[in-house]
């Protein structure tokens, strides 16, 4: 489902990225970890097509997305690929429901299916009395699960997590890391999560270790 080859990446004299080789299958959850500076987040931004590599070639479903141009890029994102933070990023002013359905909404999906999918989401994820809630008027857990239903609404191929639990008590971590697991047992979705928690390493798949811009095991 993604391939990514001999990426490359610098910031001014920062050499972060020294050649990158990954492959990831369908119905993987596959965590990547290692030291703070080792280029974890930046290859996470490269193979979810947030930032570009200097050099290197990355497919997504056998479209090779490196050679996107910006619009048909943007679009590609929207539908195939889902994204999740330590920090929530809900819109205040919006509550729970709105929320899921905004990438439904910019992909051009109907009022009517994007709300109908948006609550199926949030039922699954324990959250159909939550619909009316602003995110100040939800606690961490209940935010984080709000940007995962997000992250789902457009049925992406792919979820890409950076630190999905690191703003999170060991409780709601450990419901949040289940939550993962679930839906790749349920729904066959595939993950790629940076992440330093150990326990979240431990349910997935693959854990993918990185040193100085390079995997190295």
């Amino acid at each position: 489902m993604l391939k990514a080859e001999s990426i490359h990446k610098s910031y001014g004299q920062l050499h972060i990225l020294k050649g990158v080789d990954l492959e990831v299958s369908k119905g993987e959850i596959v965590t990547i970890v290692g030291a703070s500076g080792a280029g974890k987040s930046s290859l996470l931004n490269i193979l979810g097509t947030l930032d570009k590599p200097d050099s290197g070639r990355i497919f997504i479903n056998e479209t090779e997305v490196s050679k996107l141009n910006n619009k048909n890029l943007s679009a590609f994102r929207n539908h195939k690929i889902g994204f999740i933070f330590q920090f929530h990023h809900l819109l205040v002013e919006f509550d729970a429901l709105e929320n899921v359905c905004i990438p439904a909404f910019i992909a051009g999906k109907p009022k009517q299916q994007a709300e109908k999918k948006a609550k199926e989401l949030l039922d699954l994820l324990g959250l159909a009395d939550r619909l009316k809630h602003k995110p100040n008027q939800l606690s961490g857990g209940e935010q984080q699960r709000v940007a995962v239903a997000r992250a789902l609404v457009n049925e992406p191929a792919l979820i890409f997590a950076d630190e999905p639990s690191g703003n999170l008590d060991s409780s709601n971590a450990r419901e949040l890391h289940e939550l993962f697991v679930r839906l790749r047992d349920e729904f066959n979705q595939t993950f790629v999560i940076v992440t330093h928690n150990e326990d979240l390493a431990a349910l997935s798949n693959r854990k993918i270790l990185m040193k100085d811009g390079l995997i190295v095991q």
